[in-house]
């Protein structure tokens, strides 16, 4: 394993556990600071919104940066912030150091999968992603599990002490194992935001915002619930977080092996799914045997429609990888936020927190209309020809091909037929990449078109070249 990889998925551990781990001890924080469950719930929303502002701001800052002195900067920040969190004495300042900790979060990871990309063999970019990524699958399944214990063991404030060690540890990681000459970023970001124009990407982009809210409105109140209606206490907790952790793995693989069929139409009935699965946790909350395998259930297939999401902005912000990437992390981001508050507003009306998965229902049918009233927006992207007509040959801006989870154009003059003949042997579906789509997935499925650095640094562009470490260099100029 590659130590610089091992140190990009330690700090990917740390910043994945650091942000859903509150939910574990959501009813110990606000039992000690004496809030409210939905003031408590606003910790959730309050770093969501970090990652929303932090991420653009500081990818923008840092664009032209030198990247290991970047990423050390950034999980620097991620040190401090959780330090911050663990010896808040009040409200306020627990919720300000949340704000902190999450600048760092979104930055991190476009930045993160940048790298990783740049250091291996172009054919082993994917799995190079996908071992960052896998720190934050990992983190989900068992850092905030174990944070959750932690917390409940020892007091909220020893979770966030147990975050800073891995901060420690991965800081120490980036600066003895990452290389000091690794290339930089290409271009401007600020060049990328008429990208924003297309109505594809903002509807996507939007798309990913509701799938989070409904996901959050339950899911950031899930222990107040457990406890409450289930009966669940303690490591009972620790289990279920461990079950929904083992669910949205499930989801990620699923949704990133649905991304070869028709999207929207796939995203139609993954959203008439989750109805199904919303109405079924209703019922099963209010015993231990029902709950177990609805909260497996339930994580599976709210989480399933996210990589496909991802696809669809992917896709329409090819032109612009760097900003596509970043946005991506903030829409999920921003609907974490909106989910985490409208869960505290409903539950602020008088209305029982074991009614939340109706409220999440809700915002799912306003997804479910969306999505059918963009079906022809997308159409191009994703429609399939009647099965009574017989499909014309496509023209050369369609994707008629998937790798790697990112849907690929054609070149002009080509016919499908012989892309198939002379497609890389690669240019198939893994799903063993798609660990990287939890959070991030376009990162990892757009990291051929993010950076070139490592392989062929002047393809595909249009302008030359203006690095100042290389710019002597005669084979670049000819080129």
């Amino acid at each position: 394993m590659s130590l610089p990889l091992l140190a990009l998925a330690m700090a990917a551990f740390g910043i994945g556990t650091t942000e859903l781990v509150i939910m574990g001890l959501l009813t110990d924080v606000a039992n000690n600071l004496s809030v409210s469950v939905p003031a408590a719930g606003m910790l959730i929303s309050g770093y969501a919104m970090g990652v929303v502002v932090g991420g653009p701001i500081l990818a923008l800052i840092t664009s032209r940066w030198q990247r290991k002195r970047t990423l050390i900067l950034l999980m620097s920040i991620f040190l401090i912030g959780n330090i911050a969190c663990a010896i808040s004495e009040s409200y306020t300042q627990l919720m300000i150091a949340r704000v902190i900790t999450a600048l760092s979060h979104g930055a991190f990871f476009g930045i993160a999968s940048v790298t990783a990309a740049g250091m291996v063999p172009p054919e082993k970019r994917g799995q190079a992603i996908a071992m960052v990524f896998a720190g934050l699958t990992i983190a989900n399944v068992l850092g905030v599990p174990m944070g959750t214990a932690i917390g409940q063991a020892l007091g909220w404030r020893m979770a966030f002490w147990g975050v800073a060690l891995l901060g420690v540890v991965a800081l120490v990681g980036l600066w003895r194992w990452m290389p000091s000459r690794l290339p930089l970023s290409k271009g401007s970001m600020l060049s990328e935001f008429v990208v924003l124009k297309q109505p594809q990407v903002s509807i996507g982009l939007g798309m990913s915002v509701l799938a989070s809210t409904a996901m959050f409105i339950t899911l950031a109140y899930f222990t107040p619930i457990l406890e409450k209606f289930t009966g669940v206490h303690g490591v009972g907790i620790t289990l279920m977080f461990l079950l929904y952790g083992v669910g949205m793995t499930i989801g990620s693989w699923l949704g990133g092996k649905l991304g070869s069929h028709p999207l929207v139409p796939t995203l139609i009935k993954l959203m008439i799914a989750n109805f199904i699965v919303l109405l079924v946790l209703t019922f099963c909350l209010h015993s231990i045997w029902t709950m177990v395998p609805a909260v497996i259930l339930w994580g599976a297939i709210t989480f399933s429609p996210n990589p496909l999401f991802q696809l669809l902005v992917v896709d329409r912000a090819a032109d612009a990888p760097n900003l596509a990437s970043t946005l991506n992390q903030s829409a999920f981001n921003l609907g974490n936020a909106l989910g985490a508050w409208l869960g505290g507003v409903v539950i602020s009306v008088g209305v029982r927190e074991d009614f939340l998965p109706l409220a999440s229902l809700a915002i799912m049918a306003i997804l479910f209309v969306v999505a059918l009233a963009s079906r022809r927006l997308f159409a191009d992207v994703t429609d399939i020809a009647p099965a009574e007509e017989a499909p014309a040959p496509p023209p050369a801006d369609i994707p008629i091909a998937v790798d790697n989870g990112v849907v690929r154009n054609a070149h002009k003059g080509e016919h499908p037929s012989d892309l198939e003949q002379s497609a890389p042997a690669d240019m198939t579906f893994d799903p063993k990449t798609l660990i990287a789509m939890l959070r991030g997935p376009q990162i990892a499925a757009n990291a051929d078109t993010i950076d070139d650095d490592a392989s062929s640094p002047d393809q595909g562009s249009g302008e030359p070249r203006h690095n100042s470490e290389e710019h002597d260099d005669k084979g670049d100029d000819e080129r």
